[in-house]
């Protein structure tokens, strides 16, 4: 009876040890660990997997970090690419063979961003990201707005509208489809000021005025800040910040403002056009005339539009 007992009682017991093992998050980390490491030493053994780990740093792409330029001040940081060997490895399994096509990248951040540079004005995006912003200054021009809003609505296109205060209270309609549209709102001042002449308490208020005004008729605190004509000296750059707002600028004119032909303003623009631009525009006749050209000359050189954000943004487009 003793004997048949014991093997009994040694089963019972390490069903009840393996029970409450398996209850352990530690233990399930292990076993999932293991899992994974059997997984990768029997894939270590695939000559497909030793092609791939051979060849995944000719596609890696080093994070640039965030930079203050000699001549373009503030330049944004883009993200590196890394290759994720477990993933790429299992989509090239399927096929047998090392495929470029089925690489498979993480997007890896640079160590310095714009946010933590000292304050400068920004012209343009990162000269390596395929992408450009329209930014329209709107202190006038509401007939021409009204023609340039479903263009950018049919092309699928997201401006960034920089909002005179003194025209958003007295076009607060207007302004709200604007914000509706799904555009970025920044700030272009209260009433239009050369801000390089005021002193640092009419530039505050300036700028207070303008986002109280913003903020109480569309309910969205501006980011970025258009100094009217681009007039502005270092103190502007520096209270912009202080409120939590770049100042942005530009490295395409439309010159819109001179009234020149549509094509003329088109070949301007298009002949100019790079990675990381920012394209300042007006609400004219020229600019209402030649917006759709423009939107799709852009798209078919391969760039993709977007806002001042989206194109600060570090993370990198993929094709």
């Amino acid at each position: 009876m003793y004997k048949k007992f014991v093997p009994f009682a040694v089963f019972l017991f390490l069903f009840f040890v393996s029970f409450e093992m398996m209850k352990n998050p530690h233990t399930l980390d292990y076993i999932g660990a293991m899992k994974k490491d059997t997984v990768t030493v029997t894939a270590s053994k695939d000559p497909l997997y030793e092609e791939l780990l051979q060849k995944a740093p000719e596609y890696e792409v080093k994070p640039q970090d965030a930079r203050i330029d000699k001549v373009w001040k503030s330049i944004p940081g883009y993200n590196g690419l890394k290759v994720n060997i477990e993933q790429s490895y299992k989509k090239m399994k399927k096929h047998g063979e090392f495929r470029e096509n089925d690489l498979v990248y993480s997007q890896v951040k640079p160590s310095v961003h714009l946010e933590s540079l000292q304050p400068e004005p920004i012209y343009k995006g990162n000269p390596d990201k395929p992408m450009v912003a329209l930014l329209i200054n709107v202190a006038w021009g509401n007939e021409y707005l009204e023609k340039m809003l479903p263009i950018l609505e049919k092309h699928q296109v997201k401006a960034t509208f920089f909002l005179e205060g003194n025209w958003v209270r007295n076009n607060e309609q207007l302004a709200k489809k604007i914000a509706e549209d799904g555009h970025e709102i920044g700030n272009h001042s209260y009433n239009h000021p050369d801000m390089s002449k005021l002193t640092t308490g009419r530039i505050s208020e300036q700028l207070d005025k303008t986002n109280e005004q913003i903020e109480q008729t569309i309910g969205v605190k501006p980011k970025w800040f258009a100094p009217p004509s681009g007039s502005f000296r270092k103190a502007v750059v520096d209270i912009a910040a202080e409120k939590q707002m770049g100042t942005v600028m530009w490295t395409v004119d439309t010159v819109d403002w001179q009234k020149p032909a549509p094509s003329v303003l088109q070949t301007r623009v298009l002949s100019k056009i790079h990675n990381g631009a920012m394209i300042l525009m007006h609400p004219t006749d020229s600019t209402a005339e030649s917006l759709e050209v423009l939107i799709t000359k852009i798209k078919d050189k391969g760039y993709a539009l977007g806002t001042v954000t989206e194109l600060m943004d570090e993370t990198r487009l993929l094709k």
